[in-house]
């Protein structure tokens, strides 16, 4: 498996059989300035944990030139196919449900925080629960995008039904968790191989860095994994694209 994060929340992932984009943030993103193009290419899924422009934003871009599946829940499916995404290109799910992608599975599971798309004028398009996605392959680690959220003690649950490995998480406060409690989270509720923090960076409002985060992991035994910006994750070690 191989990580690519273009800051924020933003994750390809790449497997033997998927090329996944989870909350493609390639439009409008600060730390990301290199277009939602590149990372549009050959992907097959793109994941939404919600519906927050920080999240959502490049994620029609992407859909209309891929062809690529799009997996969130039904509101988020509803309104990018009202905004011209395919509706036979739709798999939607809500929290508790899993759903087959094919090379995959991903399971809809809870977070705690909110879910609107921001338009003219103030006004926000709600768009359903916020959620974490849990992705199953077969023949790789399982993977849980936490999405924006806090702590909350049914991290146990997910923990013991789906044994989740690697961990990408939100660390950088006031609209998440921040850094200390989401070490705090990894080390209570989880056994995970790697970590990889995100949603820190991005703004000035949020945390700039990860450190409070590899604070609390120190001693975990946990490999914490802190990719550049257009970086990737492969085996461990960090690749400049």
């Amino acid at each position: 498996m191989k990580l690519t994060w273009y800051g924020h929340s933003a994750f390809r992932i790449e497997t033997a059989d998927a090329n996944i984009l989870i909350d493609p943030y390639l439009v409008g993103n600060p730390s990301w300035t290199g277009g939602w193009e590149g990372p549009a290419e050959q992907v097959t899924h793109v994941l939404l944990t919600h519906g927050h422009n920080d999240h959502v934003s490049g994620a029609l871009e992407v859909l209309k030139k891929s062809g690529a599946m799009l997996v969130a829940n039904y509101e988020i499916c509803m309104y990018l196919v009202g905004k011209g995404a395919s509706g036979e290109k739709i798999n939607p799910g809500n929290i508790g449900g899993t759903v087959d992608c094919g090379a995959f599975t991903t399971t809809f599971v809870q977070a705690l925080h909110s879910s609107s798309f921001g338009g003219e004028g103030g006004q926000n398009t709600y768009l359903g629960n916020p959620g974490g996605l849990v992705l199953h392959f077969p023949e790789d680690k399982t993977l849980y995008h936490m999405g924006d959220t806090d702590i909350f003690s049914d991290m146990a649950l997910i923990n013991e039904l789906h044994e989740p490995k690697i961990g990408i998480v939100p660390v950088g406060d006031r609209f998440t968790m921040g850094g200390a409690v989401a070490a705090l989270a990894c080390r209570r509720f989880f056994r995970f191989d790697t970590v990889v923090p995100c949603h820190f960076g991005t703004f000035p409002i949020i945390d700039q860095t990860a450190e409070k985060f590899v604070a609390g992991m120190e001693g975990s035994g946990v490999d914490v994994a802190l990719p550049g910006i257009g970086q990737t994750i492969l085996s461990r070690k960090t690749v400049a694209l």
